[in-house]
Order: structure tokens, then C-alpha cells, then sequence
């Protein structure tokens, strides 16, 4: 059987004429469909669409050959649960980011040692389409590795009124210098509504003027760098820059999005939230708020 015959085959028989260790285990799931928003284009958001996985895991042996102990194995509940944390932390446009995480997850455990995955849209077009990738454990942990490479980062939330004040450069020269991973969020522009707007399209107006906002930052000061996805984001906080944060995309993919009435602070303290900190800082003044640290002077970040 050549490679071009078994191209469309089920993926237990394509992970069988791939090359392998013979020593390894093989266990799969089958058919798996879950209900899922994602896609690039425009017609495929605020609506769901049929997802089907085909998952095939190579697993070393368990040293305890002759046990009937579900500890004792990797267990099929360990790709499903690699499928629905990966559907369940953000949304998605792309079936290859899908494919590339759940890969990652999977190979985290010690037992696996190559994946190979299979998403299929059922309800694109009258039949399917899809992606497959294989994967390796080696290559996997070294990226994740490096990716998970910094420490918990200060979310600052910075008001017009600082921007446009004398004391801006104080204010930064004070956060680089405390030499900590840092995300400043800013507010909007002003933005004077004119006509009556329907509430999601005045939330996207509002995101878009914040990200104005962010680029002026950024146009104020070289070293402010804007982010406007995750993985900009991890990567400019691994390397120690000063990100400012453009929030329409990690927002608009969020399985869990904030309120459409939530404001430029409620945003700073849900991407905290996104990255598990626990608090954020608001400089020269703020309301009074349990998740809210006010900073009255440059001094506090030294």
C-alpha cells in the first residue's frame, strides 16, 4: 500500500503505514464532533459549526505490563480532555492552530510519544474539510518550554490624562526600570456618539479607539510595543518588552468575552484575569476596586 492510496484513510490506518517504533502502543478516539465556534471569515463568527476529530496517540509501554490499573496508563480520557481545554480556553480562526494544540497538549504527557490529529468542518460544504499534522514529543516540549519562559507579568492600565501629561516619560522610565514582564492597557480615545448604535457595534468602535490609543502610545515612545494577540504577547513578555495591548482580537476570539458594556479598566482587569493575575495597577489615580492598585507616584515602581 503506497502513501497516496491511504492519503483519505482512516487515521488508524494511516498511523500504521507510518514509519514507527514497533515497541509503541497505539490509542485512538474515533468520530469525536463537538459543536464549536471558529473560522477566519465573517459568516462563521457568534454562530457555531460541526467539528469532527480523529486523534491516533503512539504511547511508550507501561512498565507494568500485566496491570489492570487505569493509573498505570495513559487514558483515552486524556485526549478528550486535550480537545475540549483547547476548544475552551479561546477562540479560534484557523483548524491548524486547533490541530497544533491539542498535539502539544497530548505530548505534555510523559507516556506519548508522537500524535497524529485530524479536524474535519462538517458543515462548510456538502462534504468535509479538514487538516491532519503529526507530531513528536521532542519538538513539542522544547517549544513549550520556551513559550512558558517568564514570569508573572504587572498589568498597568495607564489614563489619557497621564498619556498626554509632562509626567509620561517618568511613568515609563519608572515601569522598564523595575525590570518585570509588563502590559500596559490604555483607555479610549475620545469617542462623542453622535446617532444611536447598536451595543455590539458601539463595543467595537470602543475596542478599535483603545487600540488608536495603544498605537499613539507606542508613536510617544519607542519602547512600548503593541500586541494584539496571545502569542505576540507571550513572546514580547518572554523577551522583557514593554507591551501595550490592542484588544479587539484576543477579545472578539475569547470563548469567555467580557460584557459588551465593559469599559477600557474592565478590560485591563479581564486580561488579567486571561493571565492569572491577580491584580492590576492603575497609575496616578483610580476607583476603588478589590482587583485595583493605585500607584500615586513614579517612586512606588523602583
Amino acid at each position: 500500500m503506497n502513501g497516496s492510496s491511504t492519503v483519505f484513510d482512516n487515521l488508524e490506518i494511516r498511523a500504521k503505514t507510518a514509519p514507527s517504533d514497533p515497541s509503541l502502543d497505539r490509542i485512538s478516539i474515533r468520530d469525536y464532533i463537538k459543536e464549536v465556534e471558529i473560522g477566519a471569515f465573517q459568516v462563521e463568527r457568534d454562530l457555531t459549526q460541526r467539528v469532527k476529530f480523529n486523534v491516533v496517540v503512539e504511547v511508550a509501554p507501561s512498565s507494568s505490563s500485566f496491570s489492570d490499573d487505569v493509573d498505570d496508563i495513559l487514558s483515552y480520557d486524556m485526549i478528550i480532555e486535550a480537545i475540549d481545554d483547547q476548544l475552551n480556553f479561546e477562540r479560534l480562526n484557523l483548524l491548524e492552530t486547533l490541530a497544533e494544540r491539542v498535539s502539544d497538549q497530548i505530548l505534555s504527557h510523559n507516556q506519548a510519544i508522537r500524535v497524529f490529529t485530524r479536524i474535519e468542518k462538517l458543515d462548510r460544504i456538502p462534504g468535509s474539510l479538514g487538516v491532519e499534522i503529526v507530531r513528536d514529543r521532542k519538538n513539542s516540549i522544547e517549544e513549550k518550554a520556551i513559550e512558558n519562559s517568564y514570569s508573572e507579568p504587572l498589568v498597568v492600565y495607564i489614563s489619557n490624562e497621564i498619556i498626554q501629561s509632562n509626567e509620561l516619560k517618568r511613568w515609563l522610565d519608572a515601569i522598564v526600570k523595575n525590570d518585570k514582564p509588563t502590559i500596559l492597557c490604555v483607555e479610549a480615545l475620545e469617542f462623542k456618539d453622535q446617532v444611536s448604535i447598536e451595543l455590539n457595534t458601539l463595543h467595537r468602535i470602543e475596542l478599535l479607539s483603545i487600540e488608536q490609543s495603544a498605537w499613539r502610545l507606542a508613536g510617544m515612545d519607542s519602547r512600548c510595543v503593541v500586541v494584539d494577540t496571545r502569542t505576540e504577547l507571550d513572546w514580547s513578555l518572554k523577551n522583557n518588552e514593554l507591551s501595550v495591548w490592542a484588544p479587539s482580537k484576543m477579545i472578539l476570539d475569547s470563548v469567555n468575552k467580557p460584557s459588551l458594556n465593559s469599559g477600557p479598566l474592565d478590560l485591563a482587569i479581564w486580561l488579567a484575569g486571561e493571565l492569572s493575575v491577580d491584580s492590576i495597577y492603575c497609575i496616578g489615580s483610580g476607583p476603588d476596586h478589590p482587583n485595583i492598585e493605585v500607584i500615586p507616584s513614579p517612586n512606588v515602581f523602583r
